[in-house]
């Protein structure tokens, strides 16, 4: 069983003015997919904060998945805190996620959603709201099931599914 850690970036969650549901909507689904989900963390739409809780989710889990901060407001932070992190970027990956939002929403084409690999995890960055969050995790989740093989050393691929 791989493990998870859920990352909420948000002011108002974080001050507690807002309920969070993004991040236990995430949290629900990882571990309907068989993740067992290590850690939940609220971060405000801080740098610093959410590279702090990322690297929490770092030393604890094989995938990091965050949830908001992905907009284009000024206090849309959580790819610049992200994107250093990483050794390799899976470009695709954040594609795929928008590619599908688009069928829901044409302001999908907006998400600045990053998906990349530190070392043997994957930090994945998810829209904010609970419907987008839940929708774009869908999308990456048969990705992070290979991309975790891989990363663990299973370099073999599965010849029975199409290309």
């Amino acid at each position: 069983m791989h493990t998870a850690a859920v990352i909420t970036v948000s002011d108002s969650s974080y001050r507690g003015e807002r309920k969070d549901e993004s991040g236990p909507a995430v949290a629900r689904e990882l571990e309907l997919s068989g993740f067992q989900v290590v850690l939940e963390r609220v971060a405000p739409d801080e740098v610093k904060a959410i590279r702090a809780a990322l690297r929490e989710g770092l030393a604890s889990a094989q995938l990091v998945v965050t949830t908001g901060g992905t907009g284009i407001s000024h206090r849309d932070v959580t790819p610049e805190a992200t994107r250093p992190l990483c050794d390799r970027v899976l470009e695709g990956v954040a594609e795929a996620m928008r590619a599908e939002g688009r069928k829901q929403t044409p302001y999908a084409a907006l998400s600045r959603s990053f998906c990349g690999t530190v070392g043997n995890t994957v930090l994945l960055n998810l829209p904010g709201s609970p419907t987008g969050a839940v929708t774009s995790l869908k999308v990456a989740l048969p990705l992070m099931q290979h991309v975790l093989k891989v990363l663990e050393g299973q370099t073999e691929h599965d010849t029975s599914k199409k290309a």
